[in-house]
């Protein structure tokens, strides 16, 4: 049945695509090459709405049409559209967190919160009452923007995406959840699909309209799954397979904070300008980022299995890890980057 999900998603979105990108032409949902970004040619965007497509019939095909899955749809048609009219029209950053909020909210008034954690060690569990809903809220938000803040290289958004995807599904597999397993893998398909276009060199730009609606989803179904008997320790799985655009949106954040710009303003700073910057191609960087997203995801996995003390030990390496890449970052791009330019000519 899954193999099943997959292939139809999949095949579904390479039809799809080639169709929505005449469609991007021939509307005027445009990317235009400016100082900001890495791009030299004009370019369709509004591809994610081949991956929303196809998600949607796979929606009505397999899974079953219950109550509480209809106000996730409604969100995501909230959050595709105002992708949409973004790549169309370049909304504010205040109308676009506005319909981000409603899209969020739809869901969780539609059932979809983190009502509880259970503290490890002594078990006891903490109700938050209502404060479930912004708690919930807020963690869809900013999940949403982190993979949007992603996109900024072929290939990236959506590549990262699927691997978060299929760890995601992998784990409901093996949590016995078959919803969001389906949810999981039809997403996974389609996006796939649609990256067979967009890997560099890339023929269709995702868009607002694609890294939005993944971003949504891929917050939605972890709280539908690993979140469902939430301890503090569960709660982190999530985090630790979406290490990397979090890690980047946290400090993109943290470096607007400094420069004292909006946090919403645009810079050439996230973590695949720099390593373009350090001597990489476009390709070794998507492909590099895709690695770590993997040893992620392997992590997360790894995280759930182990014992308690056992998941306490991966999140402290992981912790030595990430404080690890941005020394060593730090440190080659000061004073090895001959060597780094080197490494690049020989992995070309």
């Amino acid at each position: 049945m899954l193999y099943i999900v997959i292939a139809l998603s999949f095949i579904l979105s390479l039809i799809l695509t080639p169709m929505v990108k005449k469609f991007a032409v021939r509307i005027g949902a445009l990317d235009y090459p400016n100082a900001r970004k890495v791009h030299q040619y004009v370019m369709p965007r509004m591809g994610g709405l081949a991956i929303f497509i196809s998600f949607v019939i796979g929606f009505l095909v397999f899974l079953p049409q219950t109550y509480t899955l209809w106000p996730i749809l409604l969100g995501a048609i909230i959050i595709t559209a105002t992708g949409m009219l973004d790549d169309l029209y370049q909304l504010t950053a205040r109308g676009k967190l506005t319909l981000q909020l409603l899209a969020a909210g739809v869901t969780v008034i539609g059932g979809v919160q983190l009502e509880f954690i259970t503290l490890p060690f002594i078990d006891e569990r903490v109700e938050f009452g209502y404060w479930a809903i912004p708690i919930t809220i807020i963690w869809i938000v900013a999940i949403t923007n982190a993979i949007n803040l992603l996109d900024g290289l072929d290939g990236l958004a959506a590549g990262v995406s699927a691997i978060a995807l299929f760890t995601i599904s992998m784990l409901a597999v093996m949590m016995g959840n078959p919803l969001l397993a389906l949810i999981g893998f039809l997403l996974f398909g389609s996006t796939v699909g649609f990256l067979a276009y967009n890997f560099h060199p890339a023929k269709i730009f995702m868009g607002d309209t694609g890294a939005l609606f993944l971003g949504y989803m891929i917050s939605v179904i972890s709280i539908m799954g690993l979140f469902k008997n939430a301890t503090i320790f569960s709660l982190i799985v999530p985090i630790i397979i979406l290490g990397v655009p979090i890690l980047d949106t946290v400090f993109a954040i943290i470096r607007r904070m400094v420069q004292k710009k909006p946090i919403s303003a645009p810079d050439k700073f996230h973590i695949h300008h720099c390593l373009i910057r350090l001597g990489l191609t476009h390709r070794q960087t998507v492909m590099l980022i895709y690695l770590m997203s993997a040893m992620f995801s392997l992590a997360a996995i790894l995280f759930t299995r182990a014992t308690m003390w056992g998941s306490t030990a991966i999140l402290i390496a992981l912790i030595i890890l990430v404080e690890l890449i941005v020394e060593i970052t730090g440190l080659i791009s000061k004073n090895y980057r001959p060597l780094l330019n080197l490494i690049s000519k020989v992995t070309v």
